[in-house]
């Protein structure tokens, strides 16, 4: 703020040309000839309104713990995202890390494959010319064995020979165009292990009649058993034993018994926590893959059906998938690493990502980092009737070479 305007000094004027002037009085002090007449008095100015009072405290307080309890659902959610979105990333960033690199020269086919075929080929829909084919294709790849669907088995573990009509023309026309390949009776069932309806494990009874059903199918003639029992839980003790009842009657017979086996935990315990929110424990444990690998001649994993959505992320899952089979896997044992010889897209299984190029190089990698040199090694094609010819393709420039 400026300082006040201050009047001058004195009220007259100083002297002209050295001689005294009067001072006048100035001008607004005289009185005017003809006064006005004096104005009303002005209309007195309302005095301003007072201010409102302030608001008591906490009058505002809806407003305001609306506010801050939205701030806190927003943090609450940006936190939630987070926590749930690390590890996922993190995973990924550690598949796709599996996936990196080159495999050694060496690791390829011991033709020791294999390959799951339909029910097509027993129940009589084939005929000389598909036979013909089939060996005209297999003799380009590594594939020992033909896991030939012969089933399914009923829910009390009984065949009916009536499933399998025609098994005795395909093993003899194999055995006459191709020797060197073992025909397989492919087995199994829906398990009641999620649903009432299935085949009971616990059951001594229907493990008696799988035993006795195998006897049968070998009787007919098929050089093998190979079974896949879905969905099998981590640590069922009672398929265990049925294990040990079916190595007994493949052993007197001196042909495999062999088994598909489900994922093992990419992260420890993770099949209990799956079984724990889903229901559905869909992978095995290591030690649990390791009592099975033991009791049998050949263990196939089903590496696909990941619902992951990339073919980096895949390919370096079945690395990962490769090792820890490894690692568990007796050297008595062949361990065969499936492949998607399929094409579907649906929540379970994207068929841009399951390729079998990312399969054929995720083996070959973990194979590399685990064991180069095993002998009891090879992949498993599922399945013949779904495959087209680029798998084919992929097959054998990737693994047969």
């Amino acid at each position: 703020m400026r300082p006040r305007d201050r009047g001058r000094r004195g009220g007259g004027r100083r002297h002209e040309q050295g001689t005294p002037v009067q001072e006048r009085e100035p001008k607004q002090n005289r009185a005017p000839e003809n006064p006005p007449e004096p104005a009303p008095d002005p209309e007195p100015t309302p005095p301003p309104a007072p201010a409102p009072d302030p608001a008591p405290d906490g009058a505002d307080a809806p407003a305001g713990r609306r506010r801050r309890w939205r701030r806190a659902v927003r943090r609450t959610a940006l936190g939630l995202l987070v926590v749930l979105l690390l590890p996922v990333l993190t995973a990924a960033l550690a598949l796709r890390l599996n996936y990196a690199g080159d495999p050694e020269d060496g690791t390829c086919t011991r033709n020791r494959d294999a390959i799951w075929l339909g029910h097509a080929w027993v129940d009589g829909r084939k005929r000389d010319a598909d036979v013909t084919a089939l060996v005209r294709r297999l003799d380009t790849t590594g594939i020992r064995d033909l896991y030939v669907h012969a089933g399914p088995l009923n829910h009390d573990g009984t065949l009916p020979a009536s499933k399998y009509p025609r098994a005795r023309w395909f093993l003899d026309a194999m055995r006459r165009e191709a020797p060197r390949v073992r025909v397989q009776a492919w087995l199994g069932d829906r398990l009641a292990s999620e649903s009432p309806d299935g085949l009971r494990l616990e059951d001594p009874d229907t493990r008696a009649a799988v035993v006795a059903s195998t006897r049968q199918i070998l009787a007919a003639g098929f050089e093998g058993a190979h079974f896949d029992l879905e969905p099998l839980h981590s640590g069922d003790q009672d398929y265990l034993t049925l294990l040990g009842a079916l190595r007994e009657e493949t052993r007197a017979r001196d042909v495999p018994l062999s088994v598909a086996a489900h994922q093992i935990d990419p992260l420890p315990a993770l099949h209990s926590v799956a079984g724990f929110l889903t229901g559905h424990p869909k992978w095995w444990s290591q030690e649990f893959f390791g009592e099975v690998a033991r009791r049998v001649d050949q263990i196939a994993v089903m590496s696909y059906d990941t619902a992951l959505p990339l073919e980096s992320l895949y390919g370096g899952y079945v690395a990962q998938q490769t090792s820890l089979a490894l690692e568990v896997t007796p050297p008595t044992t062949d361990l065969l690493m499936g492949l998607p010889f399929f094409h579907e897209s649906d929540i379970g299984h994207h068929e841009s990502a399951e390729t079998v190029s990312a399969a054929v190089r995720g083996t070959r990698l973990g194979l590399s980092r685990t064991d180069p040199d095993r002998e009891r090694f090879g992949v498993a094609l599922y399945v013949d009737f779904a495959a087209k010819e680029e798998d084919w393709t992929a097959y054998r420039r990737g693994w047969v070479r």
